[in-house]
């Protein structure tokens, strides 16, 4: 196995009157055996960065190689990189044995013993030895994603690209299947890049994400780096869900002031916004403090606010709420599911410092991120009882 590295990778499509930047000078790193996924909203050069590393599509600029190893002047053939995509591509004409021995058969100089025994493992890795016999058009929509996973697991690749593999998938299989290929990966120990636009995907599978917009690289991280502290504020809107809440705001002295009320800033945290003007509020749905009686909480840290719309989801509970009465100012929260709130009712909400973020106004870099000390806690303690 090896590394996967790009160094100022970008491709521009010529369309006509028009360049097109689809990837803008993207410098990225995976580790030999690590487990990447690339994330981002639809056309923002995902399967672009995929495909040059594929060797589908030429890089207009910068370097991909494999173990320090350049491959963009390689063909496809020659990269030992195995794909699979979101349509699976199975040969509808072969059975599952034919569709994962075929790239065995046209470019390696295995025996046909080698080739049945090679395939036999890989299927009963995935669960599919009593498939081996049907065609694809037999198979259901996870079989045949296991198919697709089979055949490129035969090739024994430096390098595993999986583009969209689960999008098929209804979302109980979709669940299911994360699991199965975190499961494999591991075991299978092979440098992989995984893309996709489901943030479910890329914070329950990746060791590290890598969040892209426009064809730029926006942050590169672990889930927990990326959720807590993100590095802008297109980052911060773009995973969770609900989104994060964003409050555009000026700063007056140690005091955040905008339509509907004001927040207050300790000195340390007023620090770090010193120097600018226009500033944004960030606060995720599980960290906002509901008061059901606004009469009970202290004036000055607590935001009148008016329930608009309540969203069971089950053990959770999602709260759309107005800020004041004359504001288009709105806010989600998430609440116990068992925690009872109706619509036009009166509360206040409050905002803890030590979760909020504050970004640039302008230019939407982070300022300030909540700090991830609990969770470094969490880990300690986690080692302590391991060892």
């Amino acid at each position: 196995m090896a590394n996967l590295s790009l160094d100022g990778t970008t491709k521009v499509f010529d369309d006509g009157d028009d360049e097109i930047v689809a990837v803008n000078d993207i410098d990225l790193e995976i580790e030999d055996g690590e487990f990447v996924v690339l994330v981002g909203p639809s056309g923002c050069g995902k399967s672009t960065t995929l495909r040059m590393i594929a060797g589908l599509d030429t890089p207009t600029s910068g370097t991909i190689s494999i173990g320090g190893e350049p491959i963009q002047d390689k063909r496809p053939q020659e990269r030992d990189i195995a794909m699979v995509f979101q349509s699976y591509a199975l040969y509808p004409h072969m059975t599952v044995r034919e569709n994962m021995s075929f790239g065995l058969e046209e470019s390696t100089d295995m025996s046909d013993d080698e080739i049945r025994e090679t395939v036999e493992d890989a299927a009963e890795t995935l669960g599919i030895t009593p498939l081996l016999d049907r065609k694809p058009g037999a198979l259901s929509g996870g079989q045949q994603q296991r198919v697709a996973l089979g055949r490129a697991i035969v090739r024994n690749p430096e390098v595993f690209l999986l583009d969209e593999p689960l999008s098929n998938l209804d979302a109980k299989l979709r669940a299911q299947m994360r699991t199965e290929l975190q499961q494999l990966q591991n075991d299978l120990g092979v440098t992989t890049m995984y893309v996709t636009h489901d943030q479910t995907e890329a914070m329950t599978m990746g060791d590290r994400i890598a969040i892209l917009n426009d064809g730029e690289l926006q942050q590169l991280g672990t889930p927990m780096e990326c959720y807590h502290e993100p590095s802008n504020v297109f980052v911060a809107g773009f995973l969770g869900e609900p989104a994060m809440n964003f409050f555009d705001l000026e700063l007056d002295g140690g005091t955040l002031r905008g339509d509907g009320f004001d927040y207050a800033l300790s000195p340390e945290v007023a620090a770090d916004v010193d120097g600018h003007t226009d500033v944004t509020l960030g606060i995720r749905p599980e960290s906002v403090d509901i008061i059901d009686d606004i009469d009970d909480a202290a004036d000055e840290d607590v935001i009148p606010a008016t329930v608009e719309v309540v969203e069971p989801h089950g053990d959770e509970n999602a709260v759309h709420l107005r800020i004041g009465d004359e504001t288009d100012a709105s806010l989600t929260v998430m609440i116990d599911g068992m925690r009872y709130l109706s619509a036009g009712q009166e509360v206040g909400v409050r905002f803890p410092e030590d979760a909020i973020h504050l970004f640039d106004g302008v230019t939407g870099e982070a300022l300030h991120n909540r700090k991830l000390t609990n969770v470094d806690r969490v880990e300690e303690i986690g080692t302590a009882q391991s060892a």
